[in-house]
């Protein structure tokens, strides 16, 4: 037995000294030749750290720069997308989100739309079937607004039946008195910069712009010039219209139309921000370099609305795929556009939107603009 011992004992140390003659010095005792399994399980778990896959190192080396967003529209007054009820927690955490992300400004979408309505107008209240909403959320946007040094803008109210039966002057008295008491109410806020016309048209709807017209002429006026915002669509092959027959129209019908609907709102529109979703991804860049010539043309601002969900769904609506999201973000910054307004964070960009799939795209977006989260 002793013999025994002693040959595994002889062995063991041969096998320690033979291994110390490739490992670190801090991996061995005090003890000549004798392995200090404690820090080389250290060192393992170390390299291991530093092999951590990170998404980076995926990317295929052409991948598009892209330009930023910088805004997004609010969207709680909802037509087509559904509601997330939140209350303040939940929209204090998602302004610092977004104030995280890089965005600055926010659009209210709409302040009503035929029988619902954002805040208590006692001009709606008077003369419409409206219902009395239980939150004031003009006052709530507003205040959070204020806290992140955030722009608001203030969008009007959309009958849902006035202007699309062509009583445009019903339109446009509402959103007149509107105005009036809205600017009155709110316009001690630091952060109401500005008004959206949200009636959104399109070369279909072209007589609307009477109503872009008269109502950004009233409200600048009332407000000391505070800047307008459109965001009209193209009459491309993704519209409804089209998609049940319609015909869509090319760029160079896409530029003489709207350089007759943009020559009857000069002075009155100060923005124009086309949403991107309703041609092609193979065509947008066409699109997008004329709204620019127009904008330019007319004296406008030129921002592109990204649309972060995905119109090539059958079912409307989730989060876009991150490469599309690119992609048009890209486009657009070759287009030259000056900003990027995104219908809209909360419910398909955000950390903490009711789609699992938003919290992914808030991720790859800012991982992909460097943005530490």
């Amino acid at each position: 037995m002793e013999k025994g011992s002693n040959n595994r004992r002889d062995f063991l140390k041969k096998m320690a000294c033979g291994a110390s003659a490739f490992m670190l010095p801090s991996m061995l005792s005090a003890s000549e030749g004798h392995v200090d399994l404690e820090k080389l399980g250290a060192m393992e778990s170390g390299s291991r750290a530093s092999e951590k896959l990170d998404n980076k190192r995926f990317e295929t080396p052409g991948i598009f720069k892209g330009m930023p967003i910088k805004a997004t529209f609010l969207d709680e007054v909802s037509w087509d997308i559904p509601h997330q009820n939140w209350g303040i927690k939940e929209w204090d955490a998602d302004f610092r989100a977004m104030k995280r992300m890089g965005i600055d400004t926010v659009v209210m979408i709409r302040s009503g739309l035929g029988k619902w309505i954002a805040s208590p107008f006692d001009s709606l209240l008077a003369t419409e079937d409206v219902y009395y909403p239980p939150v004031d959320l003009v006052e709530l946007f507003l205040t959070l607004a204020d806290k992140y040094d955030m722009k608001y803008f203030f969008g009007m109210y959309d009958s849902g039946k006035y202007w699309i039966e062509g009583s445009f002057q019903k339109e446009i008295d509402l959103n007149m008195r509107l105005i009036d008491e809205v600017w009155k109410k709110y316009g001690h806020h630091r952060s109401f910069q500005g008004w959206y016309l949200s009636q959104e048209i399109s070369r279909r709807t072209k007589n609307m712009s009477k109503i872009y017209a008269e109502v950004g002429k009233h409200a600048k006026a009332v407000s000391g010039n505070l800047t307008t915002l459109v965001s009209p669509y193209i009459h491309g092959v993704k519209t409804d219209q089209v998609m049940s027959g319609d015909q869509a129209i090319s760029v160079q019908q896409h530029e003489a139309e709207w350089n007759e609907i943009l020559d009857n709102v000069k002075g009155a529109v100060d923005i124009l921000a086309f949403q991107d979703g309703q041609v092609d991804y193979h065509e947008l860049p066409g699109y997008l370099e004329i709204n620019k010539k127009l904008a330019d043309k007319y004296g406008m601002h030129c921002w592109t609305n990204i649309e972060s969900f995905d119109r090539d769904m059958p079912i409307r609506f989730f989060p876009i795929k991150w490469e599309k999201l690119l992609l048009k973000l890209e486009a657009a910054r070759k287009a030259g556009m000056e900003n990027a307004i995104t219908f809209e964070f909360s419910h398909f960009m955000s950390p903490n939107s009711a789609y699992l799939q938003a919290p992914c795209l808030y991720e790859r977006y800012c991982e992909h603009f460097g943005i530490k989260l």
